[in-house]
């Protein structure tokens, strides 16, 4: 979907639409300024381009600076995700900051084929649920319920207040084939650049962590999800 005017994509930015991108025209001014703060606030990826970029993308011919492109996906709610789990088997993936578009649909897909009850993803400074994310995750975002929270830690507590036991990925945790994965899980994963945020970390009831046998210090975040949810899987076979 293709939103074009300053007042139409500010209001779509304040609505908490998915939004895939946004083209703004080069040095903007004003309220261009204003639309360029809201999105990375919101953090929706900007582009900057010459105004015969927008006007070539121009469906009304009267984008203002600014043209808008967005998903129709439907969030889940997280009251919907734990109230659809079966009783102390319960499977939740967190994602606390994965920005990039190709580690979300990735995660997604690993949680669907492992048969989670949902994924959560915070509404500020993370990937969305765009068409490319669906296409990645191919098609699996269409098959397991996705929610949008505003706060990762305030998700954790209610998480926990409904049974779950919290599962940081990280360096230097636990070994995960120690751990004791029955019952209600909720694996959270961390970006890239930044693991799994202090704060959140703080929260959880335990860190575990991958034993690497090579140089490379680090796993991709999907793989390294991946590896884990399957860990919750074999308990449950």
């Amino acid at each position: 979907m293709q939103t074009e005017g300053r007042n139409a994509v500010l209001e779509l930015l304040k609505s908490g639409a998915t939004i895939e991108k946004i083209m703004i025209e080069k040095n903007p001014q004003g309220s261009l300024n204003k639309i360029f703060a809201q999105a990375r606030s919101n953090g929706v990826r900007v582009q900057f381009v010459d105004k015969k970029v927008l006007d070539k993308q121009s469906v009304t011919g009267k984008h203002q600076g600014c043209i808008a492109f967005s998903t129709d996906y439907k969030y889940a709610s997280l009251e919907d995700i734990i109230s659809g789990c079966t009783p102390s088997e319960g499977f939740v993936i967190l994602c606390d900051g994965i920005e990039d578009v190709h580690n979300l649909g990735s995660i997604i897909r690993v949680a669907e084929c492992a048969g989670a009850d949902g994924v959560l993803i915070p509404s500020n400074n993370s990937a969305s649920v765009t068409e490319a994310v669906i296409r990645i995750s191919a098609g699996a975002a269409n098959h397991i319920k996705v929610a949008k929270v505003n706060s990762i830690n305030n998700a954790v507590e209610k998480l926990k207040e409904a049974g779950f036991w919290l599962y940081a990925l990280e360096a230097d945790g636990t070994s995960i084939y120690d751990a004791n994965l029955k019952g209600n899980v909720a694996l959270v994963v961390g970006g890239e650049d930044s693991g799994v945020k202090r704060l959140t970390r703080e929260r959880c009831d335990f860190t575990l962590s991958i034993p690497l046998r090579g140089k490379v210090n680090s796993l991709n975040a999907s793989v390294a999800l991946g590896i884990a949810a399957y860990e919750v899987v074999k308990t449950r076979l």
